[in-house]
């Protein structure tokens, strides 16, 4: 075991100076701070707190100096509804008359008429408030240490210089603050109270009225708790079900008493006194441990109010005692060896890719506000300190909210009730956009966390297959998910969410990427993960997996990711395009849509219609449904993922591979050509000819008038386009006319974050600045560096999108990758004249240890973790290129070299 000095060490390397040390000064790269605050109480102002978070707890602080507030979050944290938590009954009966209509290009008819249901909603835990003597401060700054997940203030007054410090233990899982005593000596003096749950913004407007709480100070003073119990609805599974959070208060010297704060008695608190506090007088130093958890076992809420004692505050005091305890020196508690505990695995994850533009010094010095200030002032150029900046927030804010699940729409953090789309997970666009980073950017907690988010889902994707189409042993992917349930009950006239096919697809190619950027791997089984329940989903038999194969797998308590998760999701998700493809529906030789009852195979020349299909959320122009056949998301995805099967089948290359990889190749061939809108060069009603078509039929006019792309699923998050020149020029254009003709729906981020990924694949560097121009120089930054859901803010929905998106679309914009073919800077902004970036994974089981480039030169040193052959390209028309290392078998100067490695060889490229 390493010491604690040891440990302090390796914080105060990170810290660049010691443990104790004053708050990390201005300037240092990994250190990002606001130079104002906000004063809690108005609606909108916790957005701009700054932030942390260790996969499960997270916290927002607002930084007011003698008022500070801390929200206080767990990832897992869901509010019940009486909405239904199973698939509604009338989901198979509608195929029937949606195939009828569709095929007919009947867009009067629509589906039920139904009110549209909607998954349970992510809230906040408790809010702890701390209230000071205020004084005029000066010298005021708050900060964020993104290498060690540290947040904090620091301030000056007239009894000296004072500071918080507080982060979110990966280590200990629970959240710690840091109070100390002035650097005169003038002692702490401060009290600690829960706000009422109706301090948020929003809280009662909906089933949050309808829980109950209440609040707690333990007798000896070493606690502050607030324990609820959810309301209760039939057929919920979080009926007897509620949350706590629970601050353990470690005061070193002074005196602590329990008192009463003032306040009236919410109608939700039925706790026997409304407002405990505890006043701290004379302190040196004050620790705070919180941790928040829900119990889905707690009793009847009927029940509630009568108990004196509750399971759950129990186990959450003993927790955070522990910890009290582990780190006890003396009479104090040892905050660094804390910090450094946490550091060993956060940092690990932060500090292994760094990326330098060569940004002016002085604007790295910049507060968060005076360098955003001064990229909208220059808004058609890149500042390139704001753009490392928020780079290294974007990858902060990934790692803060992954290891455990994937980032909610929100990351993890709310400071109010009833947020935005209810805080839930968003499958058609966000939550990819927020993992697009996690594997090129060699994360290798956020992977697991993010196996785990799509395990616990998949029972629920097999029922949706069988509920919506019939189908048997497949998946279908539902638009939305709490976390807990991913049913198909978000669904009515206008968002027919039922009939989007691609999801399975999308959501399991992170998990394809991460096999290949490392090869196969052992995935711990988590406890959150009930195999049981979803041995049907596991397993490439027919039926999934017997209870004695998935005790088995209990029993030995991990997953081998090809065999056990890779192989039975991508077979379950090709057997979905297998029932699908129904050849009774189909597309002639001359190209025809033909639907003929009875019909059990295609003759020669016939390719499958797909019907119905919903291309996210888009019609065509003049067509009243969103519902149609073919749309291109759809054709891209079933590609896609019948590539990723054949993939992973000869991987394995079990005793039915060869048979398999026939059969899903066989269907491959069989899905609808693209289709392309006019010829090239010709002015068409949709825009310029040769523009991929969003729908594979010349029946639709194209509408490129809306902010999602759903169509060009083949450029990003897929591969063809970026290696078919006709698909690329293709691509190309449709973009070109979604810019030409979108005349709304364009300050959402997810859709610039959307459009610029897929113009690195395209290779589209103007564009990809341009893009990255329409983010950074707006208004979608707080002042944390945390970003909104809209460029102007106008939805006033924190979202995490736009901000671990823009990670991706920098490092795309580096390093384009796939098996065997590594591109450099296949689509470098402009603006990036100069820079360097280290440790970026490629999806071919490679590092790229070091990439540099300036104006004249490119140099990249790639380490191969395997024998392979690979093609190194580099995106620039250069003269020549020189090689060290490696067995280069055929080179062609300037335009790519062809190598074969083996395990560990590095290979040092220059291209001139």
């Amino acid at each position: 075991m390493k010491s604690s000095s040891i440990l302090c060490s390796v914080v105060a390397a990170l810290l660049g100076s010691t443990a104790m040390a004053a708050a990390p000064s201005p300037g240092t790269a990994d250190v990002v701070f606001s130079e104002s605050y906000q004063e809690p109480g108005d609606n909108r102002n916790w957005r701009e707190g700054m932030v942390t978070g260790n996969g499960i707890d997270g916290v927002v602080s607002s930084g007011s100096p003698y008022a500070d507030t801390f929200i206080f979050q767990n990832m897992f944290f869901a509010l019940p509804s009486a909405d239904p938590r199973e698939n509604p009954d009338f989901l198979r009966a509608e195929l029937a008359p949606t195939l009828d209509h569709v095929f007919r290009n009947d867009d009067s008819w629509k589906l039920n008429s139904r009110k549209r249901t909607f998954f349970y909603c992510f809230h906040p835990a408790h809010l702890l408030r701390i209230g000071q003597q205020e004084r005029a401060t000066r010298s005021y700054r708050r900060w964020t240490n993104l290498a060690t997940a540290e947040i904090g203030v620091a301030y000056s007054d007239s009894e000296g210089d004072w500071e918080r410090r507080t982060f979110a233990s990966r280590s200990d899982g629970v959240i710690v603050t840091e109070l100390r005593q002035s650097s005169k000596g003038a002692k702490l003096n401060l009290t600690l109270s829960i706000d009422d749950l109706a301090s948020l913004p929003k809280f009662g407007k909906r089933d949050e009225a309808r829980l109950q709480y209440k609040k707690s100070v333990a007798d000896d003073g070493s606690y502050l708790a607030l324990v609820a119990h959810y309301p209760s609805y039939d057929g919920s599974e979080l009926k007897d079900a509620g949350y706590a959070g629970l601050t353990r208060v470690v005061a070193v010297g002074g005196r602590v008493e329990r008192v009463t704060v003032p306040g009236e008695r919410e109608a939700q608190n039925v706790g026997g006194e409304p407002n405990p506090a505890l006043r701290i007088s004379d302190a040196d130093a004050v620790y705070l441990i919180t941790k928040s958890d829900r119990d889905t076992a707690m009793g009847p809420l009927s029940a509630f109010q009568a108990a004196s004692e509750y399971a759950l505050v129990n186990r959450l005091a003993s927790a955070t005692e522990a910890v009290a305890k582990k780190y006890q020196r003396g009479d104090t508690f040892d905050y660094a060896a804390a910090l450094a505990a946490h550091v060993e695995l956060h940092g690990a994850e932060y500090s292994r890719v760094k990326l330098d533009l060569r940004a002016d010094a002085s604007d790295r010095a910049l507060a968060n506000e005076a360098l955003h200030a001064k990229q909208k002032q220059q808004n058609a150029t890149l500042n390139l300190a704001f753009l490392e900046r928020a780079y290294r927030m974007g990858r902060y804010v990934e790692i803060c909210c992954s290891g455990a699940a994937t980032p909610r729409l929100c990351g993890l953090w709310t400071g109010e009730w009833n947020p935005g789309w209810r805080g839930i997970y968003t499958m058609d666009a966000n939550v990819n956009l927020q993992v697009a980073p996690m594997n090129t950017g060699n994360l290798s907690s956020a992977p697991v966390g993010y196996i785990n988010f799509v395990l616990r889902q998949v029972d629920d994707w097999r029922k949706n297959a069988a509920d919506v189409y019939g189908m048997h042993d497949a998946l279908q992917v539902p638009v939305n998910t709490d976390g807990d349930r991913a049913m198909m009950v978000e669904t009515d006239i206008d968002y027919p969410f039922q009939y989007w096919n691609a999801g399975a697809s999308w959501m399991l190619l992170p998990i394809f990427e991460y096999w290949q950027c490392r090869g196969n791997q052992r995935i711990p089984l988590s406890d959150r993960v009930d195999l049981m329940r979803i041995r049907q989903a596991l397993g490439v038999a027919d039926g999934g997996l017997s209870e004695a194969e998935a005790q088995a797998l209990a029993a030995r308590g991990w997953l081998d990711l090809e065999k056990d998760i890779l192989l039975p999701l991508l077979t379950k998700q090709a057997n979905f395009w297998e029932q699908f493809c129904n050849p009774e529906y189909f597309v002639d030789a001359a190209g025809r849509r033909q639907h003929q009852p009875g019909k059990r195979a295609l003759e020669a020349g016939e390719r499958f219609l797909l019907i119905p299909t919903y291309s996210p959320e888009n019609s065509p122009r003049g067509y009243r449904s969103t519902l149609t056949v073919n749309a291109t998301m759809d054709i891209s995805a079933a590609r896609d993922g019948l590539d990723m099967t054949i993939a992973v089948e000869r991987a394995v290359n079990r005793p039915e591979s060869a048979a398999a990889i026939s059969r899903w190749t066989k269907l491959r061939d069989s899905l609808p050509a693209y289709e392309y809108d006019g010829q090239p060069g010709e002015l068409t009603e949709s825009g310029g000819g040769g523009a991929l078509r969003e729908w594979a039929t010349q029946d639709y006019v194209e509408n490129n008038n809306h902010r999602h792309s759903s169509h060009l699923y083949l450029a990003w998050p897929g591969y063809e386009a970026g290696l078919d020149p006709k698909i690329r020029a293709a691509a190309l254009q449709a973009v070109a006319n979604r810019d030409r003709l979108n005349t709304r729906d364009n300050t959402t981020g997810h859709g610039w974050i959307h459009r610029a990924l897929i113009s690195v694949r395209l290779g589209n560097a103007p564009d990809v600045q341009s893009c990255l121009l329409q983010l950074l120089a707006s208004d979608i930054y707080y002042t944390s560096l945390v970003t909104d859901h809209n460029t102007n803010r106008k939805s006033d929905t924190y979202c995490t999108d736009a901000s671990i998106g823009l990670v991706a679309t920098v490092n795309e914009s580096l390093v384009f990758s796939t098996t065997g073919v590594i591109e450099l800077l296949p689509a470098l902004p402009p603006g990036l004249r100069a820079g360097s970036i280290q440790r970026l994974l490629a999806r071919s089981r490679a590092e790229i240890e070091h990439l540099e480039w300036s104006p004249g030169q490119v140099m990249a040193r790639i380490r191969s973790d395997v024998d392979q052959a690979l093609v190194i390209k580099c995106g620039q028309p250069w003269r020549t290129v020189h090689v060290e290392g490696g067995s280069p078998s055929r080179s062609i100067p300037g335009e790519r070299v062809e190598l074969t490695l083996k395990t560990g060889d590095i290979v040092t490229l220059r291209f001139e």
